[in-house]
C-alpha cells in the first residue's frame, strides 16, 4: 500500500505564529539548551500583571515548542521502530532531556502560584490552569523523576517488542494487522490457521513482556509511595487530572455495565452464534460476517482511503472536511501497514504549529475506514482548540477528546456508501454499533482489571493472569469457547498497549462513548446543531472543567446506569434486538 512518511520534516510546515521568547532554530535535543531555557524563564523578574501575563505566554510557547520536539521523535520512532538511529534520538530524548527539566517546572509552577498571589487575573479564564498547577506542584517529588524516565523507557521496550512481531503465514512473513485480515474471511479454518498462527507468534513473548510489565508496577508503586499516595490508583488519578470524578464512579460503571450491557453483548453472541449455524462461537468466530459474506474491501490503496474518507469528513461539514485534506496535502498522514512499523493507531498533535498527525496500520478492511475517522475526529479537536492562547488548554481532558473521535464513527454512518453499496453499508453500520456496545463492556474489563492491579501491586503474574480471566469472563468473555485456549486466554491482556504504556487510560473510552451515543441520537433530530454543537464544544479545547465541555457540546456529563440504560436501549433497537 502507498503512503509512507519515512520522516517528518516540521520545516517545511508553516508557522502558527512567530515565536517571542523561544529563539529561532533553537536545539531541543540538547539537554544544556534547553536547561538553561527553562531556568531562563524561571528566574526572569516579573512586577507587573502584564507581565505576569507576558511570562505565562512565554511559558506556553515554550512548552508548546518542547512538546513538539519530542511528538516529532516519537512520531519518527513509531513510523520506523527498526530504526536504530531513530531510537536512539528518541532515547536520549526521554533519557536525558525529559528528566533534566522536570524539576525546573515544578519550581516554575510553584513561582506561578506565588505570582498568582500577587497579581489579579480573570479568575474564570485561569481557572482550570490554576487547579492543574497547584495539583502538579503538590504532586510533583524529585525522586520520581528518574523513575518516570525509567517507565518511559520500557514503554519504548514495549513498542520495539510489538513492533518486531511478524508472523510465518501461508509462505509469507506478514505484519500482524495484515494476518488479522484472515479473521473476516469466510473459510473457518483459515481463519483458525491465522487466529493460532498468531497467538502462538504473541505466546513466545509472554514472558519477555509480563517481565517487562512487572517492571513497570514496581516502579509505579514506587512513584505513587513517594508522592504520599496509597497506591498508583489515586496517583494516577490526580496526575491525570481527573477533578470530576473518582475511582468509585469507575467501580459504579462496572456494576452498570455488568447489569446493562453484557446482557445485550449476549444477545449478540447469541444471534451470531445463530446466524453462523454453530453451537459454540470461539476466538475465531467474532470477525468473520454471521451470514458467511466475504470480508468488506472498501479500498486497495491507501489514497482511495483518504479520498473517501475526506469525502465523508466534507459531507458531515464541508470545514472539516478542508482540515482533512490541509492535513493529506502537508504529509502529516502515515497509514499503511508495514514490517518496522509500530501496531495500533493514533493523533498526535504537533503543539507549537497546531496542526495534528494521525498515525496507522491500513490494509484494506472496514475496522481502517472506522480508525481514520476516530482519528479524524482527533484531529478536528487540534484544529478547533488550535486558537487557545494557554498551551495547556489546547489539549482537553481525554474523557472528552475520545467523544471527538468516536462522535466521527457514528456520524459517518449515513455516507458510507463512499466506500460500499446499500447492502455493505448496512452492514458495516450494524457491525459498528455492535462493536459500539461490546466497547462499553471491553472497557469495563480492561478498567476493572487495572483497578485490581494497583490496587494489590504485590501479586504475582500467575495471579494476574487468573484476575484477568475472571474479569475477563465477568464482562462477556464467557460467551466464547476457550476450551483448550487457556494459555492465549490469559495473557490477551498483552495487547492492549494502554495497559503497559498509559495505565488507567482506558475509562474515557467508556465515558466518550457515552457521549458520542448522545451526539449520535442528537444528530438523528438535527444534524446541522448537532454538528454545531460538537464544534463548539471541541473549541473550548481544556478550558473548562469536563462536565462544562460535555454540556457546550449538548451532552450529559454522566456514565451511571440512568445515562447508559436508555443509550444502549437506541443502538439496542437500532440492531434490532429484542
Amino acid at each position: 500500500m502507498e503512503n509512507t512518511v519515512d520522516s517528518l520534516d516540521i520545516s517545511a510546515l508553516p508557522a502558527y505564529q512567530k515565536r517571542r521568547f523561544v529563539p529561532e532554530n533553537f536545539d531541543f535535543y540538547s539537554a544544556a539548551a534547553v536547561v538553561g531555557l527553562y531556568e531562563t524563564l524561571r528566574d526572569r523578574a516579573v512586577a507587573t500583571g502584564d507581565e505576569f501575563e507576558s511570562w505565562i505566554m512565554d511559558r506556553s510557547e515554550m512548552e508548546a515548542a518542547f512538546d513538539q520536539a519530542g511528538s516529532v521523535l516519537y512520531i519518527r520512532m513509531t513510523c520506523q521502530t527498526d530504526n536504530q538511529e531513530i531510537a536512539s534520538s528518541y532515547t536520549k530524548f526521554i533519557e536525558e532531556i525529559v528528566p533534566a527539566v522536570r524539576p525546573i517546572e515544578d519550581q516554575i509552577n510553584q513561582k506561578y502560584l506565588l505570582l498568582r498571589q500577587q497579581f489579579v487575573l480573570d479568575k474564570k479564564r485561569y481557572e482550570v490552569y490554576d487547579r492543574a498547577l497547584k495539583n502538579d506542584v503538590e504532586l510533583f517529588r524529585k525522586e520520581n523523576v528518574p523513575l518516570s524516565r525509567d517507565v518511559s523507557l520500557l514503554s519504548q521496550e514495549y513498542q520495539t517488542i510489538s513492533g518486531a512481531i511478524t508472523v510465518q503465514f501461508q509462505g509469507q512473513e506478514l505484519t500482524l494487522p495484515q494476518v488479522a485480515k484472515f479473521l473476516q474471511e469466510p473459510d473457518r479454518d483459515l481463519r483458525e490457521a491465522a487466529w493460532r498462527a498468531t497467538a502462538e507468534r504473541r505466546y513466545q513473548e509472554k514472558d519477555k513482556l509480563s517481565n517487562l510489565f512487572d517492571r513497570m508496577l514496581k516502579l509505579r508503586h514506587e512513584i505513587a509511595l513517594n508522592a504520599g499516595c496509597r497506591n498508583f490508583t489515586e496517583y494516577q488519578f490526580r496526575n491525570y487530572h481527573r477533578f470530576d470524578y473518582t475511582p468509585e464512579d469507575c467501580k459504579k460503571y462496572h456494576i452498570a455495565v455488568e447489569e446493562i450491557v453484557v446482557p445485550v453483548c449476549e444477545k449478540i453472541t447469541a444471534r451470531r452464534k445463530q446466524q453462523m449455524g454453530l453451537d459454540r462461537l470461539r476466538p475465531w468466530d467474532t470477525q468473520v460476517d454471521s451470514l458467511n459474506r466475504a470480508a468488506l474491501k472498501p479500498f486497495t490503496q491507501v489514497p482511495e482511503l483518504i479520498g473517501g474518507v475526506q469525502n465523508i469528513f466534507t459531507k458531515i461539514n464541508p470545514d472539516l472536511g478542508a482540515q482533512f485534506a490541509e492535513m493529506a496535502g502537508a504529509n502529516l498522514l502515515d497509514l499503511a501497514s508495514r514490517k518496522g512499523k509500530a501496531p495500533g493507531g493514533y493523533q498526535n498533535t504537533l503543539a507549537e504549529i497546531r496542526k495534528p498527525f494521525i498515525f496507522m496500520n491500513a490494509v484494506g478492511v472496514d475496522d481502517d475506514v472506522r480508525t481514520l475517522l476516530h482519528e479524524g475526529g482527533h484531529a478536528f479537536h487540534a484544529f478547533a482548540a488550535a486558537g487557545q492562547a494557554l498551551y495547556p488548554y489546547r489539549h482537553a481532558p481525554m474523557e472528552f477528546c475520545e467523544v471527538a473521535s468516536m462522535s466521527m464513527e457514528l456520524l459517518a454512518n449515513d455516507y458510507l456508501d463512499e466506500f460500499y453499496n446499500g447492502e455493505d453499508r448496512t452492514r458495516s453500520c450494524y457491525s459498528h454499533l455492535e462493536d459500539v456496545i461490546q466497547l462499553l463492556a471491553w472497557v469495563a474489563t480492561v478498567d476493572c482489571f487495572q483497578h485490581w492491579i494497583y490496587e494489590n501491586p504485590k501479586h504475582t503474574a500467575q495471579e494476574r493472569e487468573a484476575k484477568w480471566i475472571e474479569v475477563y469472563n465477568r464482562f462477556g468473555g464467557k460467551f466464547l469457547d476457550w476450551g483448550g485456549l487457556e494459555n492465549f486466554q490469559a495473557v490477551l491482556w498483552h495487547r492492549q498497549l494502554h495497559i503497559f504504556e498509559v495505565p488507567f487510560y482506558y475509562i474515557e473510552y467508556g465515558i466518550a462513548q457515552l457521549g458520542a451515543l448522545q451526539i449520535w441520537l442528537n444528530s438523528k433530530k438535527d444534524q446541522a446543531k448537532a454538528v454545531a454543537d460538537y464544534r463548539h464544544g471541541l473549541s473550548l479545547g481544556g478550558s473548562r472543567p469536563l462536565p462544562e465541555l460535555f454540556s457546550a457540546a449538548g451532552l450529559k456529563f454522566d456514565f451511571s446506569a440512568d445515562t447508559i440504560g436508555p443509550l444502549v436501549k437506541a443502538a439496542q433497537t437500532e440492531l434490532g434486538l429484542s
